[in-house]
């Protein structure tokens, strides 16, 4: 019901039933001067909406002509006629839409006025005037309200517009992230794999049990990238017990895979020291995972720019409320053909990885040959807990 009488159509069925009652209530009973002013005030009243304040001084000066053809005799105009509810129309019409309140305060004085002028006698003048006053009252308040309903309504809008807003921002961040993951996975398994499998290739003939054990890594490391897919696949579908923690039986990414992620690159050929230091049980989950995923950046990037034979250090250091971790190699690797590609995304997402937890990330060549990639992130409050 409430769609209906907001539209345009019920709004115009409602003007012209106002005209048409004003104009019918100018004919019975009156003079030639109440049927010209009462269909003047009717075709005024159509165009309410659109010119309120004009309407109601085109109404207020036909009331006025009324009152002044009245005072000539019984031949001129009646002194109060049907027609004249098109004057409290008009007045209710400017407090509801007029622009600026004085305007509709300035009508409902005009109305007042002529309601005192015409009817001269106190008790029925003070009588109409209470009625005029009441029903201008009412209509402020039903103004305040439309206003309130207005604002209301805005604020709902806005509301809706800057949850989309935040929406869009978590869609786009989380697509950061699984983008970030996937690469890591993705780069640092098939660099091993693509290592191992060009030294099997060559030991083959000549160390069938060296071959057998690049087989045997790039399986176990298929297998780890492949439960990485799971989890990141588990992560987008929203199953419960995905992500980082490691539930339904996905492994859990911490500093204890650097182990195993070192004993690979030396199996491919190259040489890596790692040293841990300090109280690792301070890190939280989150800052275990960034870690290791720079560190994987890090001897990915030995694998694929120095090669076989390059010599690296992947030193973590926790203390002083601050996990730092560097990578660094001499570039004295012998690289196969095709090996070292084009520089990728690896990098970046390091750095937007550091960036979340609020670190700082540096990637560059030493003085005399190599790389280093260094980061240090503040630890968390209570992280250990």
């Amino acid at each position: 019901m409430r769609r209906m009488a907001t539209s345009p159509r019920w709004r115009t069925a409602y003007d012209v039933a106002i005209v048409l009652v004003v104009l019918y209530s100018a004919f019975p009973g009156g003079t030639g001067f109440d049927w010209a002013l009462g269909s003047a005030m009717a075709v005024a009243l159509y165009y309410r909406r659109r010119g309120p304040v004009v309407v109601m001084a085109v109404v207020s000066a036909l009331a006025l002509a009324q009152y002044l053809l009245s005072l000539l005799g019984e031949h001129a105009a009646s002194d109060v006629a049907g027609y004249d509810v098109a004057v409290p129309v008009a007045m209710v019409t400017v407090v509801a839409h007029a622009e600026r309140v004085w305007q509709a305060v300035v009508a409902g004085v005009v109305v007042v006025v002529g309601a005192l002028l015409v009817f001269a006698e106190g008790e029925e003048a003070l009588g109409v005037a209470g009625a005029v006053v009441a029903l201008w009252m009412t209509a402020y308040v039903l103004r305040n309200r439309q206003a309130h309903v207005v604002v209301l309504q805005e604020r709902a809008a806005a509301a809706e517009r800057e949850r989309d807003h935040l929406t869009q921002l978590a869609n786009a961040r989380e697509r950061g992230e699984i983008a970030r993951e996937l690469h890591d996975v993705v780069a640092h398994s098939l660099a091993v794999m693509v290592m191992q499998a060009d030294g099997a290739r060559y030991a083959l003939d000549g160390d069938r049990e060296k071959a057998r054990e690049a087989l045997r890594v790039i399986g176990d490391t298929g297998r780890d990238a492949l439960q990485d897919m799971h989890r990141i696949v588990d992560v987008l579908r929203g199953v419960a017990g995905g992500g980082e923690s490691g539930g339904d039986g996905l492994r859990k990414v911490g500093v204890a895979d650097l182990g195993q992620m070192v004993d690979r690159a030396r199996s491919a050929g190259i040489e890596v020291e790692l040293r841990v230091e300090g109280d690792v049980g301070q890190l939280a989950p989150a800052d275990e995972l960034t870690l290791v995923r720079v560190a994987q950046e890090g001897i990915t990037n030995v694998l694929r720019h120095a090669g076989a034979g390059a010599r690296a250090e992947v030193v973590l250091k926790v203390e002083g409320g601050a996990a730092l971790l560097e990578v660094v190699d001499d570039g004295a690797g012998r690289l196969s053909p095709g090996a070292s590609g084009s520089g990728g995304n690896g990098l970046v997402g390091v750095r937007e990885r550091v960036s979340v937890h609020r670190g700082r990330f540096s990637a560059g060549p030493r003085v005399g040959s190599g790389w280093r990639v260094r980061v240090e992130i503040p630890l968390r409050d209570g992280a250990a807990g």
